[in-house]
């Protein structure tokens, strides 16, 4: 993949296109998707159309297009009224960004409801663009898609909760199994327990009875997809103090996930210990969501839930990308986009990652694909903060790659490469490392995150980061001593710093060190 920084101005009339974007890629055009909920409706502008698309504008009004539909079969005027007043917003913004391409997707709502047909004349006449109503499978399928572009291999059933409806579908690596809808999203539950919670859970019971897709989740993972589910994963995190606030990738044990499901059915949600995590018009959805969620876990019996940010707009994108960005690895998509904007020499960062392939091989190093993928990516960021003051830049850069909106890794990943760019920047000992970045990740995979910020260091120290010059460097082990070569052309690289850093790197592996 090749990229440049955007870093020219373009013709059009708009505003924003009038500005010279040092902070975007260069020639990148926004995508926009109007997404229209049952509970809510949104806006998500993206920077353009990539394989690890990065939101540049989000926004979202609750509008409750879903609440009645199920009693009345009708959408009630306010919320109709809410519904187009965000949309009017929306054409604006995207008309004042530039947007070329925008995709309008309406859900259980608006294909439900009797009057939906005129709520989505309408619609279109404010975007400029007829709406995509999708069927249940389509939004069980596009749900999946998100899930297969965002997730490692996943394997299990992906579950979309919406405010009407619950979509569910299985998932294996990029196969998709059939998807179906079932009557239960969070206002249509609310609506059709008569706000109780308890005929709810009832309600979940009978409906989930047959489900073919819950039959082959056992052991399995279950993606838990949209707002209520993911406001239930973020009340989880902030009860338990889970160390990093980035809700992509959570993941709960399925026997924890319930207990906590059956705490937010019991009790006053209002009561909960960092309830103020979670939105005020979120809250009162969630104990319908804990009902549906508990069912699942207890008909489909799944080793764990896991909680993804990308769903139906991601999904969507995907879908329509040719097959060859498909197959491309959104994490070091990602990673290289930033290694692109943020990096001295988006050269060097490929140099060092080819070199260390070799350095690894010639020591003897044992890493699995997860390890070496990992790897590869922290050498695209290696040079991400060097921007920051020297004394900040392995904190400043720890903070930035741990919240980054990266998708295609899990949390443990995320720590990995937190943590070999502040080794890289702040030495070895790691005794500024906060223990809530340690607990991210196991004793093994914070060594390799070492060894990895140790073989940067070294690659620093001796070459200061410029291309064309790396690969002429060699190291090889001879007997229980590692052996830097370096041509002669190049001797005039050595000094002092180069040669600790060399004996530092090795003995992590327990070798002697020698400079050839």
């Amino acid at each position: 993949m090749t990229l440049q920084r955007h870093s020219q101005t373009n013709s059009s009339d708009n505003t924003l296109d009038k500005l010279n974007i040092q902070g975007r890629i260069n020639g990148s055009v926004p995508v926009a998707v109007v997404d229209i909920g049952s509970n809510s409706v949104r806006l998500v502008m993206y920077e353009r159309e990539a394989r690890a698309p990065v939101p540049m504008y989000n926004e979202k009004h609750l509008c409750g297009l879903g609440r009645g539909v199920g009693m009345t079969g009708q959408l009630e005027v306010g919320a109709v009224d809410a519904a187009l007043a965000a949309l009017r917003r929306f054409r604006f913004l995207m008309d004042n960004a530039g947007v070329e391409k925008k995709y309008v997707l309406a859900t259980a709502a608006a294909r439900d409801a009797e009057n939906g047909p005129d709520f989505l004349k309408q619609v279109e006449e404010i975007c400029g663009i007829a709406p995509l109503v999708l069927s249940g499978e389509d939004e069980a399928r596009k749900s999946a898609l998100g899930v297969v572009s965002a997730m490692l291999d996943p394997l299990g059933v992906v579950g979309d909760l919406g405010g009407g409806s619950l979509e569910l579908i299985g998932v294996e690596g990029k196969t998709l199994g059939t998807g179906a809808t079932h009557p239960l999203g969070g206002l249509r539950l609310q609506d059709m327990s008569g706000s109780s919670v308890r005929q709810a859970l009832k309600i979940a019971k009978t409906e989930l009875a047959e489900s073919e897709q819950l039959q082959g989740l056992e052991g399995k993972t279950f993606y838990a997809v949209g707002g209520t589910w993911r406001a239930f994963g973020k009340l989880h995190m902030s009860s338990v103090g889970y160390p990093l606030n980035v809700m992509h990738h959570y993941e709960v044990d399925a026997e924890e996930a319930f207990e906590f499901c059956r705490q937010c059915m019991r009790d006053d949600i209002e009561d909960f210990s960092g309830i103020s995590v979670v939105s005020k018009s979120r809250r009162a959805l969630l104990p319908y969501g804990a009902a549906v969620l508990s069912e699942v876990i207890r008909k489909g019996k799944p080793k764990r839930v896991v909680f993804s940010s990308i769903g139906v707009r991601e999904g969507h994108l995907y879908e329509l990308l040719p097959e060859t960005v498909q197959e491309e690895d959104p994490l070091l998509s990602a990673c290289e986009e930033l290694c692109v904007l943020r990096s001295r020499s988006p050269q060097y960062a490929h140099e060092l990652a080819d070199w260390l392939d070799g350095v690894y091989s010639a020591l003897g190093i044992v890493e699995n694909a997860y390890e070496k993928r990992l790897r590869r990516a922290a050498c695209l960021l290696v040079d991400m903060g060097w921007r920051a003051h020297p004394d900040y830049r392995g904190t400043q850069s720890l903070n930035v790659i741990a919240h980054g909106t990266f998708i295609g890794i899990d949390h443990p990943g995320r720590a990995y490469l937190a943590m070999s760019n502040y080794f890289r920047h702040e030495g070895l000992s790691g005794s500024k490392l906060s223990t809530r970045m340690r607990d991210l990740s196991n004793l093994h995979l914070r060594s390799m995150a070492q060894l990895t910020g140790a073989a940067q260091r070294l690659a620093h120290a001796a070459v200061g980061d410029l291309p064309g010059v790396l690969n002429r460097l060699d190291i090889r082990l001879a007997d229980d001593t590692a052996v830097l070569t370096i041509p002669d052309d190049l001797k005039i690289l050595m000094h002092g710093k180069l040669e600790r850093r060399f004996v530092s790197f090795v003995r992590l592996l327990g070798y002697d060190a020698r400079i050839a």
